[in-house]
């Protein structure tokens, strides 16, 4: 990739429709090419390790404007600080981690904003409901009302081919208007967070609302 990181975020949103919001995942990332992709209009960043994160959002303190978005895989005993340095967690992948966080939002008189982590199609490697499980817990994720449940994340198992990965988000819509269809007091089904560098053309041909992008815009990781 010769382009500068400027030129690729430009490329890449006049790409995207209005309605989707495109995250930058700097995970490995310097707080320098923050910077260049922050000058270049992005203000939704997004990390998968508490620590490498906190380091570099201390760096960036004067960008008072960023939205930090969770997307890693989260150990409930790093639940508080996640809750202290994200605004979105996107990770959300099991009830006892829900409860947790609910518990914390509530203890320290916040309310972050979380997507479900769902796994539409069995994927022994990823994290997250399946798409049974979910439906059973909903009446459970209702109760807890200092979590802004938003929407449901997926990420499709490796291996797939294209018109399979379209399915896959297709299939991730179309269990969220279910939900939504269920009118729950306390969960809403206005976020679809799906799609990465390889595929989140796809992911908004099926209606992907927040796209999480990193190589495409920061090249390969070291």
């Amino acid at each position: 990739m010769n382009s500068s990181i400027s030129e690729r975020i430009v490329s890449i949103r006049s790409s995207l429709p209005t309605s989707v919001k495109l995250i930058a995942v700097s995970k490995q990332v310097s707080a320098q090419a923050i910077r260049s992709a922050y000058s270049a209009g992005i203000r939704d960043f997004a990390e998968s390790r508490i620590q490498e994160a906190a380091s570099k959002q201390a760096e960036l303190q004067d960008l008072s404007d960023i939205t930090w978005h969770f997307i890693g895989h989260l150990q409930s005993n790093k639940a508080k600080k996640a809750i202290e340095q994200f605004s979105w967690i996107h990770s959300v992948d099991n009830l006892k981690l829900a409860q947790r966080l609910d518990q914390l939002a509530q203890q320290l008189g916040v309310s972050p904003q979380v997507c479900l982590q769902v796994k539409i199609l069995p994927d022994p490697n990823k994290s997250g409901w399946s798409v049974p499980e979910l439906l059973a817990d909903l009446p459970t994720l209702d109760q807890y009302k200092n979590l802004q449940i938003q929407g449901l994340m997926t990420i499709p198992p490796s291996g797939l081919n294209d018109p399979e990965i379209l399915n896959v988000f297709n299939l991730n819509r179309e269990l969220a208007k279910k939900i939504q269809e269920q009118n729950w007091s306390h969960i809403k089904m206005q976020q679809l967070s799906m799609g990465m560098s390889g595929d989140y053309e796809l992911a908004v041909q099926a209606g992907a609302t927040m796209v999480r992008l990193g190589t495409i815009l920061f090249g390969d990781r070291s």
